[in-house]
């Protein structure tokens, strides 16, 4: 069995410091939530970006300077932008990210509840995401929060629509509106992925660590960050992404398994070796 990956999200969209006082805003508390996962064990951080004020954005001109300072501090990490930004941008906004040419980029791979919201990726919006991931060469994390999610961007991978294998995939659970956070689910999500992919999984709010401690030993990768849950245990804030990704660490030697480097990570996704200069 590989090591794991641990990617930190590490502030979403949605989440405020209201909820959390740690939840990074500006490129400096980035930074600071970016090496504090990073030093914990993190290999990989997934980024969205905020202004100042906390208000959600796809800025291009944004997203550089976070990159940018994220990969002056801890330059060998891995940075995955998103490009699912907050409900209600449109395909041009969210897309602006991936005129960076970072290393991957999220591909999210279906409309769904997003509890009050809905959350919308229609099919023709993959196919432009897919396209433009194809001629960036980045390689898409396939965030599938519902099970027929797997199957639309499998079927559009197989016509060359969007990039295919190697296929890396973040089962989110746990969103209300989508899929549960069971093991079972991640189960059957898992057995329908084409053999050679990489798989990472997402529990959301309470079910973080629950659903880590069940793709540990499957083999999967986990995320963990403040965009997915501010806890550290039931009703104790975490004081940093660092505490969250700590726990991780804890929880997966005690399971048996050793924790991935970046450059370890790379080599798993099946990406390129980075070279610091």
């Amino acid at each position: 069995m590989e090591k794991l990956i641990i990617t930190a999200a590490i502030c979403g969209a949605e989440v405020t410091k209201e909820q959390n006082p740690a939840v990074p805003y500006t490129v400096k508390e980035m930074v600071r939530e970016a090496k504090s996962a990073y030093d914990a064990g993190a290999a990989v951080i997934h980024v969205h970006v905020r202004e100042d004020d906390g208000t959600p954005t796809q800025s291009k001109k944004r997203f550089k300077e976070v990159l940018d300072a994220i990969y002056k501090e801890i330059p060998d990490v891995l940075v995955i932008p998103s490009t699912g930004g907050a409900v209600g941008m449109s395909a041009d906004e969210r897309l602006q990210p991936t005129e960076l040419f970072p290393e991957m980029a999220t591909l999210d791979c279906g409309t769904c509840n997003f509890g009050d919201d809905v959350f919308e990726n229609t099919i023709p919006m993959m196919r432009e995401f897919g396209k433009r991931m194809l001629e960036n060469n980045i390689k898409p994390e396939y965030e599938c929060f519902e099970m027929g999610h797997l199957d639309t961007i499998l079927r559009l991978a197989q016509k060359g629509q969007v990039p295919g294998a190697p296929m890396q995939f973040n089962f989110v659970l746990g969103v209300f509106g989508c899929t549960p956070a069971t093991g079972e689910n991640l189960a059957w999500l898992v057995r329908n992925i084409p053999e050679g992919s990489t798989w990472t999984a997402t529990g959301i709010g309470r079910y973080q660590f629950p659903l880590a401690m069940a793709a540990i030993p499957m083999g999967g990768n986990v995320r963990v960050g403040f965009e997915d849950n501010l806890y550290l245990s039931k009703g104790v804030l975490a004081k940093s992404n660092g505490e969250l990704v700590e726990k991780v660490v804890r929880l997966s030697r005690e399971l048996g398994r050793e924790i991935a480097s970046p450059a370890e990570a790379r080599r798993i996704l099946s990406l390129p070796e980075k070279h610091i200069i």
